[in-house]
């Protein structure tokens, strides 16, 4: 993620106020900004850095396709649904308390997730992961303001702030490949725990308390209906995966949220202090800009995830192999955010914002076309093509949301913008692996040697399909194993093709609709 200068939902117009001495807090101005920073490198890392453990954990565990999805993105969704509610209660109860709470729940969730033994508890923690990330974000960039007083110091400790997360989820892979060939995949949380104990003990120390004097009230309701309401809708996006036809349970629980969701949205313009205020939607640049960083960032985030499962599952890389292989990818990421000021200096954010759109466009359907685990090189340019569009769209999607909003609105704008990126994080994988799971499930063929109760294990996912060829004669296994992986390849290619359109479509709407306002 990038260019997050106001991504925490806190209030541009608010004054913060600090206990102790006045010059006390930024004393330890840097000492607090590695600690922020340290803890925002985490969260990145944990949003992908399952992604290449994800088939030795389906293994031991054997999740369901759709209880698959929920284990790798229910964390950022709960992230998503929590970050509003979490700063609020910051601007109330204290910043740092909420911080250093939100360290003490990341840490025991990870323990949690490391040692889990079913799908239901490593779903659970993630949430609880969620949970934590969301405390700890919602209020480090209001505790950097308050420790750095000078603009140019604070200027780039917010900077430094910003790359840790992109650091984080750049590198979330190949920590997960790394840990999960040595000690396997548990380990890619247990490693957050000692981490978290330092942060803890030296946060402590050096953050300052600080609160918004102004008390804003923290709405039940609103959080209940937006919790609730994604919940359903996203579970009955999962559950659509795995079954033909028309299911009445996963449509009423689609209905039952979407009703949910309306109710939020009505209840954000009625009450006088809002969770989210929807009426900075009115202004047609900012709803755009919006709805691209969530189709990007969904799309790039999907790609991460698909692309290491489709490298090891049908490219049979080991997890160190692919999350090197997903390196490339980040890096260009990192110098297309690098590089998006001199695109929008030089085009413009609209029309810099449409050609980095479509960059990640063409770079997705070239690796549906030619994409091939065998011949790495191949997919080479796309990846750089697809990382260096993705990058600028973040950045000047994310400018181009606090530029739409006016200044004196722009803590609720900042907190739309991080919740944009966290949901489409979310909502890409759910969408995206729901298409996939159901090419594989409808199109993995008849194997001959194999039983009806066979066919449907094998049916479910491609780990199944690993699991039962275990038990098999090696011509059967052998047979099988082929089947999966060019069902699974062409689930791969329907998910590149679908995201790419989707992005050309974003692109036409960036083109048409980010033109700037007529002058009067």
């Amino acid at each position: 993620m990038s260019n997050k200068e106001a991504t925490a939902p806190v209030r541009a117009t608010e004054e913060t106020a600090h206990t102790g001495p006045s010059d006390a807090p930024s004393r330890r101005r840097w000492p607090v900004l590695a600690v922020v920073s340290g803890s925002l490198l985490l969260c990145g890392i944990d949003l992908t850095v399952l992604h290449v453990a994800v088939p030795s954990m389906s293994r031991e565990l054997d999740p369901t396709p759709a209880g698959l999805l929920w284990i790798v993105d229910v964390y950022s969704l709960t992230l998503a649904a929590m970050l509003v509610t979490c700063g609020t209660l910051g601007d109330r109860l204290g910043r740092r308390r909420m911080v250093l709470s939100g360290f003490a729940t990341f840490g025991l969730a990870s323990a949690a997730a490391a040692f889990s033994t079913s799908t239901a508890q490593l779903i659970a923690a993630r949430a609880a992961l969620g949970v934590g990330a969301a405390m700890i974000m919602a209020s480090t960039v209001a505790i950097i303001r308050v420790v750095f007083t000078d603009d140019r110091e604070r200027a780039f400790a917010i900077g430094i702030w910003t790359s840790a997360h992109s650091v984080g989820a750049t590198i979330g892979p190949l920590v997960g490949g790394l840990v999960t060939a040595q000690w396997g995949w548990g380990t890619v949380f247990l490693i957050n725990v000692p981490i978290i104990v330092v942060l803890l003990a030296v946060g402590a120390r050096v953050i300052p308390e600080s609160k918004n004097p102004v008390h804003r009230r923290w709405d039940l309701a609103s959080v209940a209906l937006s919790v609730t309401g994604l919940a359903c809708v996203v579970y009955a996006l999962k559950q659509a995966g795995e079954h033909a036809g028309v299911n009445w349970i996963i449509v009423t629980t689609a209905a039952i949220g979407s009703i949910l969701l309306y109710r939020f949205v009505r209840r954000q313009w009625r009450i006088d202090e809002p969770l989210l205020d929807f009426s900075l939607f009115r202004e047609r640049r900012f709803t755009t800009a919006t709805l691209c960083v969530i189709g990007c960032f969904g799309s790039y985030v999907a790609l991460l995830f698909f692309l290491t499962q489709w490298l090891q599952q049908v490219g049979q890389y080991t997890p160190l192999r692919a999350g090197l292989a997903l390196m490339p990818l980040a890096a260009a990421n990192a110098i297309g955010a690098v590089t998006a000021p001199w695109a929008a200096s030089r085009w413009g954010n609209r029309w810099a914002l449409t050609g980095a759109l479509t960059l990640f466009a063409i770079a997705l359907a070239t690796m549906a076309v030619t994409g091939d685990t065998g011949r790495y090189g191949v997919l080479l340019l796309p990846l750089l093509g697809a990382g260096y569009g993705a990058g600028i769209v973040m950045t000047l999607g994310a400018d181009s949301i606090m530029s739409a909003a006016k200044p004196e609105r722009s803590g609720e704008a900042a907190a739309i913008q991080e919740t944009s990126f966290e949901l489409g994080a979310g909502l890409g994988v759910a969408v995206l692996g729901t298409v996939l799971a159901a090419v594989y499930r409808t199109g993995l063929p008849q194997v001959p040697g194999l039983d009806p109760a066979q066919r449907a294990a094998a049916g479910e996912s491609f780990s199944g399909a690993e699991d039962l060829a275990v038990s098999l004669p090696s011509d059967t296994a052998q047979t099988l194993l082929h089947a999966a992986r060019q069902v699974y390849d062409q689930g791969f290619t329907t998910v590149l093709t679908l995201a790419s359109i989707g992005l050309v479509a974003t692109a036409a709407m960036a083109a048409v609709l980010l033109r700037p306002p007529k002058k009067r």
